[in-house]
């Protein structure tokens, strides 16, 4: 009994070199833990304003129009505040892209259509980046 629980010409057993593999894996995902691997988010620059008409004080240019779109399959019920998020601030993203100072008269719009048997909506935005003289 005592032979079978040696190692036999200097090989190491199956189940033991597995146990380190095991050992070795746990050790590296505690020092990468430990590590602070960090995940950097890209800050954007300063996004241009959605103004109102009332908010204009000073004369500007208009650059151009802005329209996005995204479709989804759900119903429109199923659209919550993060998909309007994202249509203002593609509206303000655009606009920093054309170098504009801001956006004006903005507008979201949500359609509902059926896909097949399935409902979907898609949500529409558009607006004008304009640069102030």
């Amino acid at each position: 009994m005592e032979a079978s629980m040696k190692h036999r010409g200097g090989r190491v057993s199956p189940v033991r070199h597995l146990l380190v593999l095991i050992a070795w894996g746990v050790a590296a995902i505690a020092i990468a833990g430990l590590s602070g691997c960090a995940v950097t988010k890209h800050v954007p620059q300063s996004l241009p304003p959605i103004m109102t008409q009332d908010e204009l004080q000073r004369p500007y240019v208009k650059l151009g129009a802005l329209e996005y779109s995204r479709s989804r399959i759900g119903s429109v019920e199923g659209l919550t505040t993060q998909d309007y998020e994202w249509a203002y601030g593609e509206l303000r993203e655009g606009a920093r892209r054309l170098g504009a100072d801001a956006v004006i008269l903005p507008e979201v719009r949500v359609e509902q259509s059926t896909y097949l048997l399935f409902p979907s909506g898609e949500i529409k935005a558009k607006g004008i980046a304009i640069q102030f003289r």
